[in-house]
């Protein structure tokens, strides 16, 4: 086994730990369990920390549990929230814990038959069946309320100025995610929780359910919580969260994003989100200082995260797909994306429609760039523009007696059209 609190160090991933951890994990295969909320059916950046930690416990040869909550995300945890979330009923709860699944399995071997094999649970499955009664005799009588109290995520609410406070249901997520500790550390031999730092209050109180119900000695990590340099939210762009499911966020505008961090935040997010090796990282570093403008960090960054999450042909197609708008390409390559990856990278881009019937006719350029959309100002301009060999359809150059047809037509409905470099204009046919 390697030493997984060294790899986690090296990383810049360890924020705190309890003492002795990183012996009690160098004697044997040890299990630790991550939760994830199963709101959506899809995990966003902000949880491949949670997912990098467990990934790194299985290759130090240790057995990843993940956790889904069904039952807490069903409560809301108040560590830096103010809402409580909507009861799910089983059925979504289910296809949102598959659709967790396959997502994690990008990072985690669930399959094969080796002792460290990763496992996939839900607490709504122990939870569920457990009565109000119940929990309160048999798990409440162990926590004293002024050891609650004490926790930074109560603290911090009741002590706010908000006026909602902080409901019992909130309350009580700590003893119910501290119950999933001492669960687990019974059915399923976990001896430690791993989270975000936030989850520091959380999770002891799993080893102190586990010392006074179980008898035994449970074991915290955390990971800092990671920022922006610029003081930003990691994990989220202009329409929101970064999402790990194609459908929501395209593979060109998640390989987008890793691509346009500053080179403070590559430097550091290399050693988070990838398995490269400590000696290829200093070579990076090292090359990409000599030339900055070459983005080598990014670049490589944006690789190796693309990959893991979306694969090899949905990187390849966002590579294509960013040459486009700074690179040389064809009319075949425009046509080659698909219409999502093709509206994301042409985002913003001023448009006009025309009918499927002026196509079908054959439209003209000075109807295309003046008389039917106004990208220029006039059918003059157009003319000059076309004479100065400036027009381009579909990133092919044009001359005026040039004829928009259905052929040119990109995912059966948009033309593009562009004057010089950088000046984009886009056809919606309809």
């Amino acid at each position: 086994m390697n030493n997984f609190i060294e790899e986690l160090q090296w990383r810049g991933m360890l924020h705190d730990s309890m003492p002795t951890t990183e012996q009690h994990l160098l004697e044997k295969i040890r299990s630790a369990y991550v939760g994830f909320d199963p709101t959506s059916d899809s995990l966003h950046i902000g949880n491949l920390v949670p997912i990098m930690l467990l990934a790194h416990f299985q290759r130090c040869g240790h057995k990843p549990i993940a956790l889904v909550g069904g039952a807490t995300g069903m409560i809301g945890d108040p560590s830096g929230k103010s809402a409580e979330r909507n009861l799910l009923d089983e059925k979504t709860l289910r296809h949102n814990q598959e659709a967790i699944k396959g997502q994690l399995s990008h990072f985690l071997d669930f399959t094969s038959d080796a002792k460290n094999a990763a496992v996939l649970v839900n607490n709504y499955d122990w939870m569920k069946d457990f009565s109000f009664l119940e929990f309160i005799r048999d798990v409440g009588k162990h926590i004293t309320v002024n050891y609650m109290m004490a926790k930074d995520s109560v603290k911090n609410r009741i002590g706010s100025e908000s006026k909602e406070g902080m409901s019992f249901t909130e309350f009580t997520y700590q003893l119910v995610q501290g119950y999933d500790f001492l669960h687990l550390y019974q059915n399923n031999g976990a001896t430690l929780q791993m989270g975000g730092s936030d989850q520091w209050g959380n999770i002891t109180t799993g080893t102190e359910l586990i010392r006074r119900i179980g008898g035994g000695k449970g074991y915290a990590i955390t990971c800092p919580l990671i920022t922006k340099s610029d003081g930003s939210k990691f994990g989220k762009s202009e329409g929101g969260n970064v999402w790990l499911d194609a459908n929501r966020t395209s593979p060109y505008k998640f390989y987008q994003y890793w691509l346009n961090t500053s080179d403070e935040d590559a430097e550091k997010y290399i050693k988070i989100f990838t398995f490269l090796k400590k000696e290829t990282i200093q070579t990076l570093i090292a090359e990409h200082k000599e030339a900055p403008h070459a983005r080598i960090l990014q670049k490589r960054l944006g690789e190796e995260v693309t990959l893991l999450v979306h694969g090899k042909e949905a990187y390849e197609n966002a590579i294509k797909a960013s040459a486009i708008l700074f690179g040389k390409s064809t009319a075949s390559d425009l046509k080659s994306l698909d219409e999502q990856t093709f509206l994301d990278v042409f985002d913003g881009v001023p448009q006009a429609t025309v009918s499927l019937g002026d196509i079908a006719q054959g439209l003209d350029m000075i109807g295309a760039l003046a008389a039917k959309t106004n990208f220029l100002k006039s059918n003059g301009e157009a003319r000059r523009a076309l004479k100065e060999n400036a027009i381009s359809v579909n990133k092919e150059k044009v001359k005026e007696d040039f004829t928009i047809t259905k052929e040119d037509l990109i995912a059966n409905k948009y033309v593009l059209l562009q004057r010089g470099k950088k000046t984009y204009y886009l056809l919606v046919v309809e």
